[in-house]
């Protein structure tokens, strides 16, 4: 009788451990998945980021963003740009921040619609 039970144990442990492998697996395929996804996307936005000395987070909070379009990206732009103009009395250090946040605006969002045109094509194919 304890012979069956360890058989019952061993052949129980053995399906788990298949099952828990091949979860292992099927996860890792996926992340992988993901990680290339995002890689082109993500060296880019690094790359970016080290040109420009300026993070994309950074950027936004420079110019005051909520959402990164265009023209609010514009709008921002201009209106910090002549309140911060040395001859009304402001800062060209902050003037040059505020340039270099709307460079590093725009090249994130060159490099997000080269990723759009990319995946249209690959979507057309």
């Amino acid at each position: 009788m304890a012979k069956y039970l360890a058989q019952i144990v061993v052949m129980g442990v053995q399906v788990i451990g298949r099952a828990f492998a091949r979860a292992l697996q099927q996860e890792f395929a996926a992340s992988q998945a993901a990680a290339r996804a995002r890689s082109t996307s993500g060296q880019e936005s690094a790359a970016a980021s080290s040109i420009t000395g300026m993070s994309l987070q950074e950027a936004q909070q420079i110019l005051n963003l909520s959402t990164m379009t265009p023209e609010e990206i514009q709008k921002n732009y201009e209106h910090l740009f002549k309140v911060n103009d040395k001859s009304v009395g402001g800062s060209f250090y902050l003037q040059s921040k505020v340039v270099r946040a709307k460079e590093r605006l725009d090249e994130e969002l060159r490099i997000h619609s080269d990723q759009t045109q990319k995946s249209q094509k690959n979507s057309e194919s």
